[in-house]
């Protein structure tokens, strides 16, 4: 987890354009890693029409990455993310609904839609 916490100094600074909205499937996730030397900054954005969402890439119970592969974080009906590691479901917004991480939070990676492209905020 050290390497994915969400001060490290990997982590993009406010207004890095990340990708166009249309990028992202709609609902859909898209995966982000920036380094600097040997630290690593894993994010991932969650669209849902209009709206994007950013997060850490680590699950808030074990540490590991959410996603087995990159932008694989949705269940197949879109209503979810999906921790691979151990199956705990999490709502769009970051909330587990389910064991083991249930009422935890994925911590939460500011980003903000800007007409039709998504940038850090």
């Amino acid at each position: 987890m050290a390497n994915s916490e969400p001060d490290n100094s990997a982590r993009p600074p406010a207004g890095v354009r990340l990708c166009a909205l249309a990028e992202i499937a709609d609902p859909g996730g898209k995966s982000f890693r920036f380094r600097d030397g040997s630290r690593l900054f894993a994010g991932f954005v969650i669209r849902q029409g209009e709206a994007a969402r950013g997060f850490v890439d680590s699950c808030p119970h074990a540490g590991w990455p959410l996603a087995p592969m990159d932008d694989r974080y949705l269940t197949r009906d879109g209503r979810h993310i999906l921790c691979s590691g151990h199956g705990a479901l999490f709502t769009l917004q970051g909330v587990a609904v389910t064991a083991p991480c249930l009422g935890e939070q994925i911590a939460p990676w500011p980003v903000e839609v800007r007409g039709d492209e998504v940038w850090t905020a």
